[in-house]
């Protein structure tokens, strides 16, 4: 088990980097199994949940072979069988495996997904939408059973159950492998669903309407095709560095932000009185996101009047929503944070409350943030949650003297080196057991 110990209360200067999403990468990785012939994949964040989808591609009989940021995959001879099911269940990521091994594989078993632990988080988008094609997911106890009908049919045109992230890259699978166009409605225009449609584009499957609800997918049946994808860059992750730079009032450059998954962030923080500038606009590596370096002025915050909830992409993002939290703290007066989507997230909002933060919990998905706060150190254990834990550490970079969090392998499994690139900015934070 590892554990950062932070020595807060220090300003950073300097400037950082933005790696590439955690969640497109993963998706990405379970894409390349329909892929019958070489995958590339360039500027692959090293990080606990990319580690466990290698395990469980190399279990169920692919090559990978991962030099630095390039991994590079073929399938040698596909045994779902032999799953790595340690693996499986220690990811949710794990479940994007049902449309990508659609065509090839009649009938296999996956076992139940895990990853953060969110509450309820239903597999019923999923069936039904896969339900479309012909392809049945039956949820037991400890798996997922998946049959399908032969051959894999187009509906023509289906709305998505609910508007989620991997719902819509696993109805994308599907409709890649299935001949025919395939309308897909109420899709999430999510980054890491922007990444999966421009990966699709260079297997040869032409999709209309990238970025909106409705997908047009011209289905090419089999695919196998080498192909070199570039990964873009972390929209949540920069949220996060934001939210250093802000709760620690540091004035430094991020570099390589993703802009258009966080403009309305910024445009919220900039109404809260946020003083920052936009340095240089460009294209990331894979020509198609549009980049930009963030320089951070002034600080001086004041809590919104209105709530802050997110909603699907082009609104605010959902694993941004909890780091208002943390910079409510650091704002004069109230911040209502609604997260109506997960039964436990808002729960795990409590914890900053012993690093000195006024948290008032109204239910399971509202929280009241009141500041300003005046930070002292804690020792806590890491929530069973991504974007929670990384919220205790900005507070613990804010607060004077000494705080330990303990158990940081979910914060490791979205985060690349965090300890290090914070320190290259002044932070004094270190890796312990």
């Amino acid at each position: 088990m590892q554990n950062f110990k932070v020595t807060g209360g220090k300003k950073l200067s300097g400037e950082i980097t933005v790696n590439t999403s955690k969640n497109a990468a993963v998706a990405l990785l379970a894409g390349s199994v329909l892929n019958s012939g070489v995958t590339t994949l360039l500027n692959v964040p090293d990080i606990e949940e990319v580690n466990r989808l290698i395990e469980i591609l190399e279990s169920i009989g692919m090559e990978v072979v991962r030099k630095g940021k390039k991994v590079t995959i073929k399938p040698i001879k596909l045994d779902v069988s032999k799953i790595n099911k340690k693996s499986a269940m220690r990811t949710r990521s794990a479940i994007l495996l049902i449309g990508a091994l659609s065509r090839s594989q009649k009938s296999f078993t996956i076992p139940q997904a895990g990853g953060c632990r969110l509450g309820t988080r239903t597999v019923t988008p999923h069936a039904h939408a896969l339900a479309q094609f012909g392809v049945q997911v039956k949820v037991r106890e400890k798996d997922f059973q998946i049959k399908r009908g032969e051959p894999l049919k187009s509906p023509k045109r289906f709305a998505l159950y609910e508007s989620g992230d991997t719902v819509t890259e696993n109805a994308l699978f599907v409709a890649a492998q299935t001949e025919g166009i395939t309308e897909i409605r109420f899709a999430s225009a999510n980054y890491m669903v922007q990444d999966v449609c421009f990966f699709l584009e260079k297997c040869g499957v032409k999709i209309e309407g990238i970025g909106t609800t409705t997908l047009r997918v011209h289905g090419v049946g089999e695919i196998k095709k080498d192909v070199t994808y570039s990964i873009s860059e972390d929209p949540i992750e920069a949220m996060l560095l934001m939210s250093i730079a802000i709760v620690t009032k540091s004035k430094i450059i991020i570099r390589r932000c993703p802009f258009d998954f966080i403009e309305l962030e910024l445009t919220k923080l900039k109404a809260m009185g946020l003083g920052y500038e936009i340095l240089k606009e460009y294209k990331a590596r894979n020509r198609k996101t549009i980049l930009v370096d963030i320089k951070f002025k002034s600080f001086n915050l004041k809590a919104l009047a209105e709530k802050i909830e997110a909603r699907p992409f082009p609104a605010l993002n959902m694993d941004n929503l909890p780091f208002f939290a943390v910079i409510g703290a650091v704002a004069e007066g109230k911040t209502l944070i609604h997260d109506w989507p997960y039964e436990n997230r808002a729960v795990y909002l409590k914890e900053l409350s012993k690093f000195g933060v006024s948290v008032t919990l109204i239910d399971e998905h509202r929280v009241v943030i009141e500041g300003p706060t005046k930070f002292k150190s804690a020792e806590v254990s890491c929530p069973p949650a991504l974007r929670p834990g990384a919220v205790l550490l900005v507070a613990m970079l804010r607060a004077n003297g000494t705080s330990i969090l303990r158990d940081i392998y979910m914060i490791n499994r979205g985060y690349e080196d965090l300890a290090g690139r914070l320190q290259a900015l002044g932070a004094k934070i270190e890796i312990i057991n």
